[in-house]
Order: C-alpha cells, then structure tokens, then sequence
C-alpha cells in the first residue's frame, strides 16, 4: 500500500490519466460536482482516507481496507473524506473493458452473487500486489504497451477469484442474464435528454414491463424512470458549473419540460435549490482550480 501511494502521489484533485490504458487516479478534495456524475464500469481502489457513494437508496462507505465494484453505467453522488491525519484522499480506478473480463472467464473460478450492479469487497494481498505492478509502468512507460494488458488482466483476475468476481462476469459473460439492463442503462445514459418509455426500454431489454422494472430495479437500487431523471439532474449540475448556464436552460437542455418540476426534483436530490446550489459549486469550483466558467 505504502509503494501505491507513492505511485500515485502525483495525481490532481480531480481525474489524472496515468498513461496506462483505462488507468486514472485523484487526490484531495474533489469538487462536489464532479463527485456527482455517471460513472462507468470500474474498479475503485482507495489508497488513502475514504468514499462514500449513494447510489438510490443505498449508500455505501470503502476505505484502503476495501474495493469498489461497478458492473453498470450508474448515476451515482460521492463524498470524499481526507484521513483522520488530515493527509489527503488518494485513489486510482480501473475502467472495465468487456473484452478483457471476456477472455478470462475460461480460466477464471466460478463464482455468484446477488443481482445488483455495484458492490464492495475486502482488498487482498493478491490484489494489491497486481495494482502495484500495474502502476509501477508509469515509471517506465516504454513497457506499457507490452506489459500494461498483462497486469491488467492480473488485476481482473484477482477479482474474478474473490466473492466480486460475479460483478465482472455479469459484464462479459456471453447471454448474461442482466445484459438487458445494461443495455437500457446505457440507453438512458446516451440519450438522456430524450424521453424515456418504460415499454421502449423493456424491448430494449427484451423483457416484458413487469420483469424489466423488477430486475432494473435490483440491479441499481432505483426503477427505470428514477435512473432517467437523476442522470438528468446530475448533467444540469454539471452545465450549471461549468458552462455557467442558469436553471431554466439546464433543465430545458436536459429534457425537462416543466421548470417548476425540475426544481423540486433537483432540490430533493441535492439539497438546495438550482441556484444556490450552483452558486456553491461554482465557488468550491474555482477555489480547486477550475478557473472561470
């Protein structure tokens, strides 16, 4: 872990590719705005201090001591605690990459889980020593070509071992039972400014309506409709902040037709209303160096 962090030192308060492929980090406090976002498919290792994630109604807290697991493009709140020492958060993430997971089924233990798309499991030994290899290329980047997928695949596999390895063969394995979520989920995600119909989403998934809201649901912790509306709220947060529109155009760019409805939706989300809570972010924003709007 000591080696890791040292690695990972030169990460910035917000995402920071590392060269490697699907490979980031992130250190100290990170804007509350970015924290709030749709996140793909990942691994999330925390090196120092720890994170919260609210995902629906479920909220989950890992530390050094534990692994994030996502199997599902998911919108999703975070909060990032620095160490008790005051030294400041630090951690890398791994973007899954299906065809990765894919070639290693064969050789991977079997392995079942419960239905949803995210989970925490506790860090090993293995798994540790996989990252370290993993993001000592940094330090030699002429060998990320070559070795770069090997350790990824380690990485991979040491969770395909554990009692998370169901999240990552949920994603690549041929005719999987949840593929049709996925699908939908990634459908809301891409077209998030466009109405969503639980019928159209269900042939999407090729379910009927009852089994598609049901396995939906288990999966990501919120029905269909609710996924669609957080995405939109999480990406008018985010044009607020960053490109300095106000609450009326935010709501209409991502698809609301009502103003007042958006901002009784976002509130509830974020606990302030559009403008004060944009205000807010725009300040923490600038103070972390994000420059003007």
């Amino acid at each position: 872990m000591d080696e890791l962090r040292r690695l990972a030192a030169g990460a910035e308060s917000r995402r920071t590719e590392t060269g490697i492929p699907r490979l980031a980090m992130a250190q100290g406090a990170i804007p509350e705005h970015e924290l709030a976002a749709v996140y793909e498919p990942m691994l999330n290792l925390i090196l120092r201090g720890s994170k919260s994630m609210t995902i629906g109604d479920k909220t989950l807290r890992y530390d050094p001591a534990s692994y994030f697991v996502m199997s599902v493009d998911l919108p999703a709140v975070g909060t990032v605690q620095a160490e008790p020492t005051g030294e400041p958060y630090l951690a890398v993430s791994l973007t899954l990459d299906r065809a990765v997971i894919a070639s290693l089924l064969e050789q991977a233990p079997p392995s079942v889980g419960k239905e949803r798309g995210y989970s925490v499991g506790a860090t090993t030994p293995e798994l540790l020593d996989a990252w370290v290899r993993l993001m000592r290329l940094m330090e030699r980047p002429e060998d990320i070509p070559v070795l770069a997928p090997v350790y990824e695949r380690e990485v991979l596999y040491r969770v395909l071992q554990g009692p998370q390895g169901w999240l990552l063969r949920d994603i690549a394995a041929p005719g999987a039972a949840l593929s049709g979520v996925h699908a939908a989920a990634r459908w809301m995600r891409e077209h998030f400014d466009q109405p969503a119909s639980i019928d159209d989403l269900a042939r999407l998934a090729a379910m009927s309506v009852s089994a598609f809201h049901r396995r939906f649901k288990t999966v990501t912790s919120m029905t269909p409709l609710q996924f669609h509306k957080t995405i939109r709220l999480i990406q008018a947060r985010r044009l607020m902040v960053t490109e300095g529109l106000g609450a009326a155009a935010a709501s209409n760019r991502v698809g609301y037709e009502s103003p007042s409805q958006f901002n009784r939706e976002y509130a509830r989300l974020f606990g302030r209303s559009p403008r004060r809570d944009a205000a807010a972010l725009i300040g923490q924003w600038r103070c972390a160096g994000g420059g003007e709007r």
